[in-house]
């Protein structure tokens, strides 16, 4: 096999954005470890990815012992293993024999390492030291590892909701317009910035709209560029050198935590300060997905008003039609004759005056010349009725109740007429009249 260029794979294979550990301590080793490791065809990305796990287990055994010298080798070899675990990565987009099942894999072993060193560096100080803090410290690591990762992905999972969302209601309205299908298509910012890093948003937006037939970009951030003019600027100085604008996220939190504190002989104090930055950054990301959130909405309801509900906030007409509320227009008490029912004379308006005598439904003179007791009462209970109606039925065409967790009880049948049959004896009992033994 020819030589690779090095230059060819750090193009191929390093990403355009990245965080700056892995950009300034990883990739310069990692690229040329990838142009060794490729020339040996038994060297496969998951392979790699159980170097990287038993690399990281063997930090762990080190970070167990508590003492300086272990703690340095295991800050050594977390720091190995994370070389191992870019690899992997860029290994199959080289050759190109990547897998669901090795990202997967990849994701899974990254979780287990971060339990096992946190477990060990904390619990080995804790042997040393007995204070019950360092307990608490892995906790708060795992913890905070688990919600980085979980947010991430929650959040991708959004933002890929509402893309999808747009798209549908564009390429329909397009559709309506008479657009050919190979020409219907949507457009969104963060796209065109991904393949233009270090261009200007509204550069790119006025550009797409000179195009002829060029649909309208959708900017799902356009809220957050307009509060924060500045991070533009701060975001093209960074993609410059590769460097994403997230400065601690995941694998600055490890690093620090893993490698940083054991060398510095500072684990508590690390550990602290990691933590306090990777929520501050954190809460940064969740701030931004909410204004993106309301770029959405107003999106929305530009491009299919109908689509979103005018009644925000407020309880739906048809929930508020139960027994709870007086039906509009029910002014008197229908089929009984009487006179216009007044809120003055139900003992149970807010406006009527309170008396201990007033039953619990008030009696209205009846003609006993023309009703009997029985159509009395029957009047009242249609005036009931259709005073405190019952619930309508939910409007929602897509509602489906819960079906009942039992099965109806079958009705009782008549088994009189049935002929009786005699009981047998069971074996092994003896017969009433002849004290044998069946068997």
């Amino acid at each position: 096999m020819q030589k690779l260029s090095l230059r060819a794979v750090q193009k191929l294979t390093c990403k355009k954005r990245d965080a700056w550990w892995t950009v300034l301590l990883v990739d310069p080793v990692a690229t040329r470890l990838v142009c060794l490791f490729a020339r040996f065809d038994w060297i496969t990305p998951n392979r790699v990815t159980w170097a990287a796990l038993f690399v990281g287990l063997g930090s762990a055994g080190f970070f167990l012992k508590g003492d300086y010298e272990s703690l340095a080798i295991g800050a050594g070899l977390y720091h190995i293993s994370f070389i191992l675990d870019c690899i992997d990565g860029k290994l199959a987009r080289l050759k190109g024999n990547g897998s669901v099942f090795g990202g997967w894999l990849d994701y899974v072993f990254d979780r287990i390492r971060v339990l096992f060193c946190a477990l060990a560096l904390m619990g080995g100080q804790f042997l040393r030291t007995d204070e019950p803090v360092f307990l608490l410290a892995a906790l708060v690591v795992v913890f905070l590892d688990m919600l980085r990762y979980v947010d991430a992905l929650q959040i991708y999972k959004m933002r890929m909701s509402m893309r999808s969302k747009i798209e549908a209601v564009t390429l329909a309205r397009q559709a309506e317009a008479g657009v050919k299908e190979e020409d219907q298509k949507v457009v969104f910012m963060e796209d065109l910035l991904r393949e233009n890093p270090l261009a200007e948003g509204e550069t790119l937006k006025a550009a797409a709209a000179t195009r002829p037939g060029q649909p309208e970009v959708i900017d799902l951030h356009q809220q957050f560029r307009e509060s924060f003019p500045w991070y533009a600027r701060f975001r093209h100085a960074l993609l410059r050198t590769r460097i994403r604008p997230h400065l601690i996220s995941g694998i600055e939190f490890q690093m620090f935590i893993f490698i940083i504190g054991p060398l510095i002989g500072h684990v508590l104090v690390t550990t602290a300060v990691s933590a306090i930055l990777l929520g501050a950054f954190e809460l940064v990301i969740m701030f931004k997905f909410w204004l993106s959130t309301r770029d959405f909405t107003r999106t929305m309801e530009r491009l299919a008003p109908d689509s979103v509900p005018t009644r925000a906030g407020s309880i739906s007409p048809h929930l508020q039609a139960g027994r709870h509320r007086r039906r509009e227009g029910d002014q008197g008490r229908p089929d009984t004759g009487a006179d216009t029912w007044t809120g003055q004379d139900d003992p149970y308006s807010h406006d009527a005056p309170y008396s201990h005598d007033a039953p619990y439904l008030q009696e209205h003179q009846y003609s006993q010349d023309t009703r009997t007791e029985q159509d009395g009462w029957n009047a009242q209970v249609t005036w009931m009725e259709q005073r405190f109606p019952a619930p309508e039925p939910d409007d929602d065409p897509g509602f489906q109740p819960y079906p009942h967790p039992y099965p109806a009880e079958p009705e009782a049948q008549d088994t009189a007429w049935l002929p009786r049959v005699p009981a047998q004896p069971h074996p092994g009992h003896h017969h009433a009249d002849s004290g044998q033994s069946w068997s």
